[in-house]
């Protein structure tokens, strides 16, 4: 593993996703993976309530990781992975909440309504990956940022957003810590990595359009599939 990302979703992770394997640090992992190759579903289910993670093995053939389920374990991998740089993605609290509410909220809302939960026990009932899905968020990703209805009101996201950043500044040592905004481009991030400047535009993906497209913004069609090998692809 040569790049962390420690940044919450909506941050550009999935646009920086793509400039770090057009880099050459790929393949990046992000939570799009995971929903593209369900078999990697219940080993991270399996981790997030394991006392030791083979890390390693989870991650096997990657090169860089960026958004969740990763993000909520970057003190984990930082140690694991001592040479590995880290890279927080940021932006403005106030843009950065309102993309979470017409996103990534909005789908937890979705899931918590009495379809989405018709719909998850079904899946449970049925063995389809759904309902293992939505564990395995809940368990790797929204227990360790925004674990209740109250965290993913604006106020109190904002206040976690900010924590969440004052944490990772305060644990990784400067050298090592690559602070990134969404719109910065290229250069701060090339710099960084001692890379050079690639003579195209900088990739801006995972729009509210993108993210429905991803698939993370329509999670329904896991009901219907139902994947239970071990093993990232």
């Amino acid at each position: 593993m040569r790049i962390i990302a420690t940044g919450f979703g909506r941050t550009g992770t999935l646009s920086l996703k793509t400039a770090l394997e057009r880099l050459g640090f790929g393949p990046c992992h992000h939570m799009v993976d995971v929903f593209a190759h369900p078999r990697q579903i219940r080993p991270w289910l399996a981790a997030a309530t394991a006392r030791q993670v083979d890390w390693d093995r989870l991650l096997a053939g990657y090169e860089s990781c960026v958004d969740g389920p990763t993000s909520a374990y970057w003190r984990q991998l930082a140690d694991h992975y001592p040479k590995a740089k880290v890279i927080l993605t940021t932006r403005d609290p106030e843009r950065w909440v309102a993309s979470m509410q017409r996103t990534l909220f909005a789908q937890r809302r979705r899931i918590e309504s009495l379809p989405g939960r018709a719909a998850v026990l079904l899946s449970s009932l049925l063995g389809t990956d759904l309902a293992a899905f939505v564990r395995m968020v809940d368990t790797t990703l929204d227990a360790r940022t925004f674990a209740t209805a109250a965290d993913r009101e604006p106020e109190r996201a904002m206040k976690l957003f900010q924590a969440h950043a004052e944490r990772v500044i305060a644990a990784i040592p400067p050298e090592r810590l690559l602070v990134l905004d969404a719109t910065a481009g290229w250069g701060p991030l090339c710099e960084f990595l001692d890379v050079p400047v690639p003579g195209e535009p900088y990739p801006r993906v995972n729009g509210r359009s993108d993210f429905t497209r991803s698939g993370l913004g329509r999670p329904l069609p896991l009901l219907l599939r139902r994947t239970r090998q071990r093993g990232r692809r």
